[in-house]
């Protein structure tokens, strides 16, 4: 007995009729012609898109909140409304603390009532940044070219404004 050699590639495209009859009469109802190449791009295809429509769905619709760690968007809101509030919050905190310590100092005599200024603790209360301000020695060039070349457009105007009245 010869063993036949199964070739994957030559029945790919050997062509097969898939045929629906009805059982009582024989009667053809549906046929096809298909290869087996034919059917595995056809389910790939359709597999493809079903992910993408998923996808898609799941995506841009409401229905992705109701995947674990997907957040809503009325929840989010909410978290950005309180994150305002209480940064808010802490600054005003802040302000009534130094107000209050304040008050006390003047309240034991530490400081005389004269000096004692609302104004003056809440400017204590605001962060300062330790930015160097500074003027770099670009700068300083660059400023004096500037100052320059307006003084002498200025001196052109003027020249023209006196040579028009004449």
């Amino acid at each position: 007995m010869a063993k036949k050699k199964f070739n994957f590639r030559k029945n790919l495209f050997i062509k097969n009729r898939l045929v629906i009859l009805n059982e009582d009469t024989f009667e053809e109802i549906f046929s096809f012609k298909l290869t087996l190449m034919n059917v595995f791009v056809t389910f790939t295809l359709g597999g493809i898109f079903l992910i993408l429509i998923t996808t898609f769905i799941i995506a841009f619709t409401p229905l992705r909140e109701f995947i674990p760690g997907y957040s809503s968007s009325e929840l989010k809101k909410n978290a950005t409304e309180l994150a305002i509030k209480s940064d808010s919050l802490e600054t005003a905190l802040k302000k009534n603390e130094a107000y209050i310590h304040g008050i006390q100092k003047v309240l034991r005599g530490e400081l005389e009532y004269a000096k004692f200024n609302k104004d003056s603790i809440l400017t204590e209360t605001e962060e300062h940044s330790d930015v160097d301000m500074a003027a770099s020695e670009e700068e300083i060039k660059l400023r004096e070219e500037v100052a320059k070349t307006e003084k002498e457009s200025d001196e052109k105007t003027r020249s023209k404004n006196k040579s028009d009245k004449k």
